[in-house]
């Protein structure tokens, strides 16, 4: 094998490698997102055990699940605020 063709191959893999971790940043986001969002939705559900008591809850859906799942306790409250706001 010539010199060239070596450098080709590694060339191929190189790209082959960048084209794949490409590939595999988004998937990992989105599979991050899912998870927070199910976290979300189990949250949401106890504040509305918890809240029914006092008269509040909070729809779950999915973009309040996504809210809470990447925010955390501070969507909660954001969540909260725009009910009462709106």
């Amino acid at each position: 094998m010539s010199p060239t063709t070596i450098l080709a191959y590694l060339a191929g893999l190189l790209l082959l490698y960048i084209v794949g971790m490409l590939l595999v940043i988004p998937i990992r986001i989105l599979i991050k997102l899912l998870i927070n969002g199910i976290i979300g939705g189990v949250v949401l559900f106890f504040f509305n055990l918890i809240g029914g008591l006092f008269g509040t809850t909070i729809a779950i859906n999915p973009l309040n699940a996504i809210i809470v799942g990447v925010l955390g306790v501070p969507g909660v409250i954001l969540l909260l605020i725009l009910q009462l706001l709106l």
